[in-house]
């Protein structure tokens, strides 16, 4: 696999440099990141009988850029690995080499371009699309989108993207955690301080229509997110709002005749921040995120009314410690989220706190074997505080670091271990910490050269 990702290296320069006097741009960037992490509560409640995880995880990335005035591609290799994760003598890596980006985009008129391939999908605040670029592999997508400028103020994005397992001969059953197809439009204007996006998303989810297990019939359940999201950006003050309706089949829950459930579910956020001064900010925010009460969950008769941000940057949102949404709670109780940013920069330093208080959206129930009967839980899921620093030491060095704290309720408990109702890992100290490298190094850059 290294012979593999050095010879892709290799011919990605050879080939750029040979393309230089025909390219208007071509850059070959890079990226080193390695990422100490200690967790002892990250994601889910601490329990009694384990010890805390220390690890160090690296992304590296060489990222070949190419432009003229026909077309622009880009190609973005990475290797993912945790350090120790194989021998020193190794043959092949845990995670390893992949492509995370591969796209060209070809320029038709002034007014539409079609960009194809391996690609970051990226929308406003990275709510519903984002490429998740906190965790080390992040998020890429195989679309197609055709792209619409009018002016330099508005633009429309109208995409789709459909997947398989393999090159076959006949249908073969698609397995991964993905989605089979999707298909999409996103308008986005500028006017003035103002910004206005509009964003309609069809997302079809593979499920086995058979309900004979021993059988598989693979249909796609389709489900629609739409919605807008405003944002105002004055000198002082800035502020965005937003919001997003599901509806649609769900194609992971069934009804009593397995058939795919109905998805009523919304969103709704609202954020404004004041720069005080030049040193310090202030921000409070909320968001809402319906969802569907334990009891209803269990009934095949009722519909989903949990929203589901599907493919957004959710590490970003509902605190850093990923107890919502980060691979977890999809489907659950919902969430309410009420948070006072603060921010604090000197020069080259910032410095920032993150209280969020934590409430379900819905009613969470569940069985006590203590009292043999299912009971109601209080709406309150906890606080946490997420404490940063950051400091750029160059355009291409930054130095981060951070520590999270979470006071959990003993509804979290629940929600976290609900065949342990009764135990107390809420009470433990659940937090995480962590500190970040981040290098960028440009190997070339064909601008520099044209400019000497």
């Amino acid at each position: 696999m290294n012979k593999l990702f050095y010879s892709l290296s290799i011919f990605i320069i050879f080939i750029f440099f040979s393309a230089d006097l025909l390219a208007q741009t071509f850059k070959i960037t890079g990226e080193i990141r390695p990422r100490y992490e200690f967790r002892h509560g990250y994601k889910t409640l601490f329990p009694d009988d384990a010890k805390a995880a220390n690890f160090i995880s690296q992304r590296t990335r060489l990222n070949g850029f190419f432009s003229n005035n026909t077309f622009t591609a880009y190609i973005s290799l990475q290797d993912v690995r945790v350090w120790g994760d194989v021998n020193q003598l190794n043959k092949g890596d845990v995670y390893g080499f992949s492509v995370h980006q591969a796209w060209a985009q070809v320029k038709f008129t002034k007014f539409m371009s079609i960009k194809v391939g391996r690609m970051e999908i990226i929308y406003d605040d990275h709510r519903i699309f984002g490429n998740v670029g906190w965790t080390q592999q992040a998020r890429s997508h195989d679309a197609a989108v055709l792209k619409f400028f009018f002016g330099d103020n508005n633009k429309i994005d109208v995409g789709f993207a459909y997947n398989a397992m393999e090159e076959s001969l006949y249908q073969v059953a698609y397995t991964n955690k993905n989605y089979k197809a999707i298909q999409w439009a996103y308008y986005h204007g500028n006017f003035g301080k103002s910004g206005l996006s509009v964003l309609f998303l069809n997302n079809g989810l593979p499920y086995d229509s058979d309900a004979d297990t021993t059988k598989y019939d693979e249909k796609v359940a389709y489900s629609q997110t739409f919605g807008a999201r405003y944002t105002f950006s004055g000198k002082k003050i800035k502020a965005n709002g937003a919001f997003y309706y599901q509806g649609g089949k769900n194609g992971k829950k069934f009804d009593t005749n397995h058939d795919p459930k109905k998805i009523q579910a919304f969103y709704f956020s609202a954020n404004v921040s004041f720069q005080i001064g030049t040193v310090f900010n202030l921000g409070f925010g909320g968001e809402y995120l319906s969802g569907t009460s334990s009891q209803d969950q269990a009934r095949a008769d009722r519909s989903d009314f949990s929203f589901t941000p599907f493919y957004g940057t959710n590490h970003k949102f509902n605190g850093w410690m990923d107890y919502f949404y980060v691979g977890n709670y999809v489907g659950k109780n919902g969430l309410i989220d009420v948070y006072l940013p603060i921010k604090f920069k000197v020069k080259k330093w910032n410095f920032g706190v993150i209280p969020h208080y934590f409430m379900a959206a819905a009613t969470i129930s569940a069985y006590n074997p203590d009292e043999k009967k299912v009971t109601d839980y209080s709406s309150s899921l906890g606080t946490e505080l997420d404490f940063f620093v950051k400091f750029a030491l160059s355009k291409s060095v930054i130095i981060q670091g951070g520590y999270s704290q979470m006071i959990a309720t003993e509804t979290m408990q629940v929600v976290k271990y609900p065949d342990k109702v009764n135990s107390d890992f809420y009470k433990n100290g659940n937090n995480w910490a962590w500190v970040m490298l981040t290098f960028k190094p440009t190997f070339y850059n064909s601008d520099n050269k044209k400019k000497k």
